[in-house]
């Protein structure tokens, strides 16, 4: 499985969103820091979540981070996030 459908299904299964967009974005950091060939490294994931509703930003980010699990986390060099609910 790659990191992006291990991103995707660890998301779905622990935030169940509406709307979840995982987008692998390593391409176009190629030749900056972290970028690693085959891609994978760099992404942005756009979630909407009744999960979120009432957390702040760095609760969000928290619960993000969680669900994906500190060895995922650890393997992608850079992570953006846009979640709301």
């Amino acid at each position: 499985m790659t990191r992006t459908e291990q991103i995707e299904t660890r998301l779905r299964e622990a935030l169940s969103p509406r709307e979840l967009t995982v987008q692998d974005d390593s391409e176009s950091h190629r030749g900056h820091g972290g970028y690693q060939e085959g891609g994978e490294s760099h992404f942005n994931v756009r979630i909407r979540a009744a999960a979120f509703e009432g957390k702040s930003r760095i609760a969000r980010h928290r619960m993000v981070h969680s669900a994906l699990g500190a060895e995922l986390v650890a393997a992608i060099h850079a992570l953006s996030m846009d979640l709301d609910t």
